[in-house]
């Protein structure tokens, strides 16, 4: 990265933003009442984005486990389970385009939208400039992909770097449903992730989490440190 790019260090100088909002909940849950139910939630939650100067609303795809929202099922790659993504997310999309709320869901291993592919499939099958996604490079490794990280991180930007609203900066020590180290603390190669993120075009927020209170300052100052390189 240059030294001279702004993204996003001088952000983090206007003081304290709400960049965004969690409204997950499990969109292919086995039971249609469960998701109807979050669904009814979801719109709550929307509805409050104005008042909460909260322009982005973050969503996970789901998995057809009833149990554990982020455990990875079998059925989460049949047609079924797509199809009820998919009229999930339009009533969600219904919601975000009466509130003017951006939706943003997350490619992530144990979901059913669980690859950058997939992201894009769903992406040009809602159609709405109010669906967009959330860019994680730890979420995004199934089990024997370690080996083509550099490759899957800038297929991943190819297929959605124009669509990012949010980013998360966590790391990961092996792959799978893995992504839960402090940054800086893995495997992941952060200079080529935060190069790719500003590459493309992206200017949002870059979201710590995955770590401790006493790791925030180690994690900020490796961020940093890696976003000058």
């Amino acid at each position: 990265m240059s030294r001279q790019a702004p993204w996003p260090f001088a952000r983090w100088q206007r003081g304290l933003t709400m960049e965004a909002l969690s409204g997950t909940f499990n969109m292919i849950h086995p039971d249609p009442a469960e998701r109807a139910e979050g669904l009814r939630r979801l719109r709550v939650l929307l509805d409050a984005c104005g008042a909460l100067c909260a322009p982005v609303v973050t969503l996970c795809t789901g998995t057809r486990d009833a149990h554990h929202m982020w455990r990875r099922h079998p059925d989460n790659d049949t047609p079924g389970a797509w199809t009820d993504l998919v009229a999930s997310m339009r009533e969600a999309v219904r919601g975000a385009e009466e509130a003017g709320v951006t939706l943003a869901c997350e490619p992530e291993v144990a979901n059913v939208v669980d690859s950058a592919q997939k992201a894009r499939r769903l992406l040009d099958e809602i159609g709405s400039l109010l669906l967009k996604v959330v860019m994680d490079g730890a979420n995004i490794f199934h089990s024997g992909e370690l080996p083509r990280m550099r490759a899957m991180l800038e297929e991943a930007f190819a297929l959605l770097g124009p669509d990012i609203a949010l980013a998360h900066a966590k790391d990961l020590d092996h792959d799978g449903e893995a992504g839960h180290l402090p940054a800086g603390r893995g495997v992941l190669e952060y200079p080529l992730y935060l190069a790719l993120l500003q590459r493309s075009g992206f200017t949002g927020a870059l979201v710590l989490h995955g770590l401790a209170e006493e790791d925030v300052t180690s994690c900020l100052a490796f961020v940093r440190a890696v976003a000058t390189l």
